[in-house]
């Protein structure tokens, strides 16, 4: 929040995050000093084939950032690429596409 001059919350929290590059964006910031945070407990956000095989990869790489791999982002049996991350903010992802989803 402090590189955008809000005074609303922690200097670090996020007042503008987003993930873009496929057919959606998601858009998503903090809760101001004045909100309840939101909590959540076995909850797992999923971006299966939501974008390009490069895309996802990036955003599984960029969500990893100050986070934890829970599983790695990797082919499977079936022919799916998948894997988990626990991003910096405690949200767990599960990322993955199908090879068609690649072109």
């Amino acid at each position: 929040m402090e590189d955008f001059g809000r005074t609303d919350g922690p200097p670090d929290a996020v007042a503008h995050g987003r993930l873009s590059g496929g057919p959606v964006a998601l858009f998503a910031a903090d809760a101001s000093a004045d909100q309840a945070p939101f909590r959540s407990e076995g909850m797992m956000l999923s971006l299966l084939g939501a974008a390009p095989a490069a895309t996802l990869t990036e955003w599984f790489r960029k969500l990893a950032r100050g986070g934890q791999v829970v599983d790695d982002l990797q082919s499977r049996p079936w022919g799916a690429t998948d894997g988990q991350v626990v991003d910096r903010h405690g949200l767990h992802w599960l990322i993955g596409y199908e090879e068609d989803d690649s072109a």
